[in-house]
C-alpha cells in the first residue's frame, strides 16, 4: 500500500513529520518499506497562461507563445507541443530554473526566435514516465504561483508492506484510523453524502453463488460526458499511490479503492445484456480480460456475467468486452463483497495478480459497498456529469461474515504484555479502533468492527493494545533462569558437529523450501501422499516435501546449469509425512554427491564418485554417535534409486536411512547427465549414542595373522567381520580387509577375502599356541556359519 502523506493529513494530522510517522507505523505492525519524495527536485517553475500563439517563422512544427507568468511583461516562449492552446494554464520554467536531472533553463534562440523559458510536460518535471504534450493545469490555477506550492509537491510517499492479516489497512481510511489511534488525535472522515437518484433505472442483479458473493451493490449512471478528463488533483493522488490515470470512470474506481479500501469496477452499460448475474463459471468458458489476455475458465471461478457471457473475473479483473471506452456514455458501477475463500489463490492460478485480488483475498469490509458506491457516484457526477439511478443492494444476509464478541480478561493482558493497563486506557484504545466495548466483571466483552478479519482470539485484542500503547513503552524485564545450565546429553548425536564433518569432507550446506512441486515429489517419492497446500505460493511450491531429495536435486540442477561439475551438497530439515493419524514432521539429514571423487589435480588420477565414496561419508557420520557398530548397510530397493546400488541403513534391525544411486531414468527426466548419489538419515534414531571411554593401553606386543578366505559372493563382508569378532573375543584388536579377489583361480559365484587379524592381550605376551587356538576357533566358526574355507 502506497499513499501520500499530504492526502493522509486530510484525514488525520498529528504534529509529527513523515519519518516519525513511518516509524510509528512500523512499530504498530505496518512495516514501512520506503519513504520517497512525491516529485523530484526542481525550482523556478510557476503557473503561466498562454495569451497568444503564432506560427514560428522558420519551423513548421514550432509555435511562438506569449505567456503571462504573473510578474513583469509576458514572455515569448517557443514550444513544439501539439496540445498547447490559447488561454491554457501551463507550467512555465523561467530563465534560471533547474529541472530534474540538473537541466538549467537559459535564454535561448530557437531557429532565430528568442525564447525566455520553457513550457513543461509532466515527464520533464518528473511527474510521469512519459508525456504526449505539455502539462495542462486547471483554469483556476493561480497565475504566477510556484508549481511546487500549487501542487503540494514537497510531499512524501510512504510504501507500507502489510502482513496478510491486515487487509483493513489496504486503504487510506484504514491507515488513517491507525495513525489517529496511535497518536490519540481526531479522525476527520470526509463526509460521503448519498446521491439522490434522478432516473428510475434499477439494474437487474441475481446472486447465483451467494456463498461466494453474499453482497453485490450496483448503480446506473447515464449520460456522462465522453470528453471529460480526470482532473489534475485526482491524477496526482493516483500517481503518488503508484497508479496511472486511464479514463475518468476507471480512475474514480481506483481512487475509491485507494481511499476506502473497496475495489470497484465500471462497466459500459451499453455492452451488457439483460442485467447482472453473479455465478460460477461454466467449465471451459472463455473470457478476454482488460489486459488483452484470454482465459479458459474453470468451474470453481466466480464471474460477473450477463444473460449471454461472462463480463469479468470476479474480484480480479474486468473483461475487455464490457469495459469503458472513450465513447462510453452510460456506466454501471459495481461494488461487491466477495468471500476471501472464493478469491484466494484464483488470481495466481490464472497467472494474475491485481490490486483487487490482493484486497479481496485478505478480506474487504462487508459493510462498505454502498458507501463506496455513493462516493464513486459523487465523483463521477462532479467530473463527467450524468444522471444516476437508485442504488441496488442485493444481500444474502445469512452468508455475510459476522464478527463474534470476544472476552478480554484484565488479568490476561498483564500476563501477555507484562504490564497492567488501566481500564480507561484499554477502553479508549479499543474504542479508537472502532470496537464495541462492554464491561464485564473480569474484563470486557469486545466486538470487533466488520473490517477486522484478523481479530478472532483474545490474544489478537491484546496484540492491538500492545502496539497502540507502544512496545517501546513496555518495560524490559530480564528473564530468570535456573543457576545450573542444562547441557545437552554428551552421548547424543550433535547435528552441528555432523555438519562440520560433512563440510570437512568437501560438502556445502544448502537451505531449500519445504514446499516442492507435486510433480517432482511424485517422481521422487511415488509411494507417499504429500500434504497439498490450499493456497500455495505457486504451482511449483504446492506440496509439503516428504523427503529432502527434491530440494537437493533442484539445487544440483541449478549448479550444473551454472557449470559446476563437482557437487557435494547436504541439508538438514523437516520432512512431512501425511499418515492416517495426521501429519508427522521428522527431522532428517540428507545429502547429494555428483562428479569426480577428488578435485582435479596432478597427484591422483581422476575418477567418478561411486557408492563406496557415499558409504564412507555416511560411516564417518555414524561414527559420531559413538556406536558405529550397531549400524548396518543392508541391500534394499527403492523406486527412485538404482536397484543394484541401493542400501538401507539399519540400527539394531530398524531402518534409519537410505542411500544409493539415483535411477538413471529419473536422472534423465531431470536432465542430469551422470551418476547422482543420494542419502537421507532420520535424526531421531541417532540420538541414542555412546560416550567414548578410555581403555588402558597394553604394553605387550601385537601379533598379526593373515587369512585368505573363499566364500559365497552373496555373503557381505559385515557378516564375516561379525563372525570373526565373536569367535576371536577380546584378543582381537583390529581386523583389516586388504584384498578382494574374483577370478579364474576360484570357483564361479565365489570371492576371496584377504584379512589381517591383529591380536593382543592386556596382561601377557601371546604364545603361538594361544594364537593358533584363536585362529582355529575363527576358522571353525566361519566354516560353520558362512561355509567359508581357506584358499589353497
Amino acid at each position: 500500500m502506497r499513499f501520500s502523506v499530504a492526502w493522509l493529513r486530510e484525514w488525520v494530522d498529528p504534529p509529527i513529520d513523515a519519518q516519525t510517522l513511518a516509524d510509528q507505523l512500523s512499530m504498530a505492525g505496518l512495516e514501512v518499506d520506503a519513504i520517497e519524495p512525491a516529485a523530484p527536485a526542481f525550482s523556478g517553475v510557476v503557473v503561466g497562461e498562454v495569451l497568444a500563439l503564432e506560427p514560428h517563422p522558420n519551423a513548421d512544427k514550432l509555435r511562438v507563445c506569449t505567456v503571462a507568468v504573473g510578474q513583469g511583461e509576458p514572455l515569448p516562449i517557443v514550444c513544439g507541443a501539439a496540445n498547447v492552446a490559447q488561454g491554457m494554464r501551463v507550467a512555465v520554467a523561467l530563465v534560471g530554473a533547474v529541472l530534474p536531472g540538473g537541466f538549467k533553463i537559459k535564454r535561448a534562440k530557437l531557429r532565430g526566435v528568442e525564447s525566455l523559458g520553457m513550457i513543461c510536460s509532466a515527464a520533464e518535471l518528473g511527474l510521469a514516465e512519459s508525456s504526449n504534450g505539455i502539462l495542462a493545469l486547471p483554469a483556476q490555477a493561480p497565475l504566477g504561483e510556484d508549481l511546487r506550492t500549487y501542487l503540494n509537491l514537497d510531499d512524501s510517499c510512504i510504501e507500507v508492506d502489510l502482513t496478510p492479516d491486515r487487509g483493513d489497512c489496504l486503504g487510506l481510511a484504514g491507515i488513517a484510523r491507525e495513525v489517529a489511534a496511535i497518536n490519540r488525535v481526531a479522525l476527520r472522515t470526509p463526509p460521503i453524502t448519498p446521491v439522490a437518484a434522478t432516473i428510475d433505472e434499477r439494474p437487474a442483479v441475481r446472486l447465483e453463488a451467494p456463498e461466494a458473493c453474499p453482497r453485490y451493490a450496483a448503480r446506473v449512471v447515464r449520460g456522462i460526458d465522453p470528453a471529460a478528463e480526470t482532473p489534475l488533483w485526482l491524477r496526482e493522488r493516483l500517481r503518488r499511490s503508484g497508479l496511472r490515470a486511464i479514463h475518468p470512470v476507471v480512475d474514480i474506481t481506483n481512487y475509491v479503492m485507494l481511499e476506502l479500501g473497496q475495489p470497484m469496477h465500471g462497466f459500459d452499460l451499453a455492452r451488457i445484456e439483460e442485467g447482472i448475474r453473479v455465478r460460477l463459471a461454466r467449465e471451459g468458458e472463455r473470457l478476454s480480460l482488460l489486459n488483452g489476455e484470454e482465459l479458459t475458465l474453470r468451474g470453481d471461478s466466480l464471474v460477473i456475467a450477463d444473460a449471454e457471457r461472462p463480463l469479468a473475473l470476479a474480484g480480479i479483473m474486468g473483461g475487455e468486452g464490457s469495459g469503458v471506452t472513450a465513447a462510453t456514455r452510460d456506466v454501471l458501477f459495481e461494488s461487491a463483497f466477495f468471500a476471501p475463500t472464493a478469491i484466494a489463490g484464483k488470481a495466481r492460478s490464472y497467472g494474475l495478480h491485481t490490486d483487487s485480488s490482493h484486497r479481496y483475498e485478505r478480506g474487504v469490509d462487508p459493510e462498505l459497498q454502498v458507501r463506496a458506491l455513493e462516493r464513486a457516484t459523487e465523483l463521477l457526477l462532479a467530473i463527467a456529469g450524468g444522471a444516476p439511478g437508485p442504488v441496488v443492494d442485493c444481500v444474502a444476509a445469512d452468508q455475510l461474515p459476522r464478527r463474534a464478541a470476544l472476552t478480554l480478561r484484565r488479568a490476561r493482558i498483564g500476563e501477555v504484555l507484562g504490564i497492567a493497563l488501566e481500564d480507561t486506557l484499554v477502553e479508549d484504545l479499543l474504542a479508537r479502533l472502532g470496537m464495541e466495548v462492554a464491561p464485564l466483571p473480569e474484563g470486557w466483552s469486545v466486538r470487533p468492527p466488520s473490517r477486522r478479519f484478523d481479530l478472532v482470539l483474545e490474544v489478537d485484542l491484546i496484540a492491538d493494545l500492545g502496539r497502540l500503547y507502544g512496545y517501546d513503552r513496555i518495560p524490559v524485564r530480564r528473564a530468570c533462569t535456573a543457576a545450573v545450565a542444562h547441557l545437552p546429553e554428551e552421548t547424543g548425536f550433535d547435528l552441528e558437529r555432523a555438519k562440520l564433518a560433512l563440510v570437512e569432507r568437501g560438502y556445502f550446506e544448502v537451505i531449500t523450501y519445504s514446499f516442492v512441486s507435486p510433480d517432482l515429489q511424485a517422481l521422487l517419492d511415488p509411494a507417499a501422499t504429500p500434504l497439498v497446500l490450499a493456497n500455495p505460493l505457486s504451482a511449483e511450491m504446492a506440496a509439503m516435501r516428504t523427503s529432502l531429495w527434491p530440494g537437493l536435486l533442484q539445487a544440483a540442477r541449478q549448479n550444473l546449469a551454472r557449470q559446476q561439475p563437482r557437487l557435494r551438497l547436504f541439508e538438514s530439515g523437516l520432512r512431512f509425512r501425511n499418515e492416517a493419524d495426521g501429519l508427522h514432521q521428522e527431522p532428517v539429514l540428507g545429502g547429494l554427491l555428483f562428479g569426480d571423487a577428488v578435485p582435479e589435480q596432478w597427484g591422483e588420477p581422476g575418477r567418478a564418485v561411486d557408492f563406496y565414496d557415499l558409504k564412507g561419508d555416511l560411516e564417518a557420520l555414524l561414527r559420531l554417535t559413538g556406536r558405529p557398530q550397531v549400524f548396518r548397510f543392508v541391500p534394499g530397493e527403492l523406486a527412485v534409486l538404482h536397484p543394484g546400488q541401493t542400501a538401507r541403513i539399519e540400527r539394531d534391525g530398524r531402518p534409519v536411512g537410505v542411500a544409493g544411486l539415483l535411477h538413471p531414468a529419473i536422472a534423465a527426466r531431470l536432465d542430469i547427465a551422470g551418476d547422482v548419489f543420494l542419502f537421507e538419515l532420520a535424526l531421531g534414531p541417532l540420538l541414542d549414542g555412546a560416550l567414548p571411554v578410555f581403555r588402558p593401553l597394553s604394553k605387550f606386543p601385537v601379533i598379526r595373522r593373515d587369512l585368505a578366505l573363499v566364500l559365497d559372493e552373496a555373503i557381505p563382508y559385515e557378516r564375516v567381520r561379525d563372525c570373526i569378532a565373536e569367535a576371536a573375543g577380546t584378543l582381537l584388536r583390529e581386523l583389516v580387509l586388504f584384498d578382494v579377489y574374483r577370478g579364474e583361480k576360484i570357483a564361479p559365484g565365489c570371492k576371496s577375502l584377504a584379512l589381517g587379524l591383529i591380536l593382543q592381550a592386556s596382561s601377557q605376551t601371546l604364545t603361538d599356541q594361544e594364537v593358533d587356538s584363536v585362529l582355529e576357533g575363527v576358522l571353525a566358526r566361519l566354516a560353520g556359519d558362512l561355509g567359508a574355507r581357506l584358499r589353497s
